[in-house]
């Protein structure tokens, strides 16, 4: 059995060609949400297995992985189109589901936001994703999906593969370079005009609820969580919306 990098705590296992990870609370959401996506055609997420003693069994999403700072193909604009075009297949299935299951009323992780129109997957990030090459062939970590508009997850979709991010370990080049990647992928998933003008709000919107999720569940006791607002982990989102705010006008303009 292997540990796979990037588990929680060494609590994800990889046997074979399953994935083992602890259930929580939303699993049994998320679990029928991937099998609707698998059953209508969407195959690029995990397929559930089953339940085992406390875990959960996913079949493993093949590819290679990666993480910040982005190097190599996961940096490439290939990538980065391939990823936009994928989470637009995705959320297109997945209000498939938003409709058939009424979904807004299930338990989820994060708590569902109106208007909506499609399943998010709440943390469509680089380190969530499989490549072949340099294509984005699949995606993974569902525990953060919750219903939502579009371009709730497509703004902090955005905001990781730019990357908006001030720290030095997980920037890639300047804002020039990451207007021109928003751009890039808001044209492979396809967002509307309307949408792209809202993107950059949409985005310091989505940064400030995670810090108000982060905070507050540091304030009920999760230790995990607790830890991260110790540590200030919190406080390069907070960076990272005064960055967006500086370059407004020159990401809104790539976006025309």
């Amino acid at each position: 059995m292997e540990i796979l990098n990037g588990g929680r705590d060494n609590a994800i296992f990889k046997q074979g060609n399953h994935v083992l990870r602890p259930l929580n609370p939303w699993s049994p959401s998320v679990h029928q949400l991937l099998t609707f996506l698998y059953n209508n055609g969407f195959h690029a997420c995990p397929e559930v297995i089953g339940i085992e003693g406390g875990q959960e069994i996913l079949r493993f999403v093949e590819g290679d992985t990666s993480n910040y700072p982005l190097a190599g193909p996961i940096a490439t604009d290939t990538a980065l189109m391939s990823a936009g075009a994928l989470l637009r297949d995705f959320h297109d299935v997945s209000a498939q589901f938003l409709v058939s299951e009424s979904a807004q009323h299930l338990p989820w992780m994060l708590t569902p936001r109106p208007p909506f129109e499609v399943i998010c997957h709440g943390d469509y990030a680089p380190y969530n994703v499989a490549l072949d090459g340099e294509h984005v062939v699949g995606v993974f970590d569902f525990d953060t999906a919750h219903p939502a508009p579009r371009l709730w997850d497509v703004a902090y979709a955005v905001y990781c593969w730019a990357p908006f991010k001030t720290n030095e370990y997980d920037k890639l080049g300047d804002i020039n370079t990451q207007a021109k990647r928003v751009a890039l992928f808001c044209d492979a998933y396809g967002l509307s005009a309307p949408e792209k003008a809202g993107l950059v709000d949409a985005m310091i919107e989505r940064l400030q609820a995670l810090v108000d999720f982060m905070m507050g569940e540091a304030e009920k006791g999760n230790a995990a969580f607790a830890d991260n607002i110790a540590d200030g982990h919190h406080l390069s989102y907070l960076d990272d919306i005064a960055y967006l705010n500086t370059h407004r006008e020159q990401i809104e303009a790539a976006l025309k």
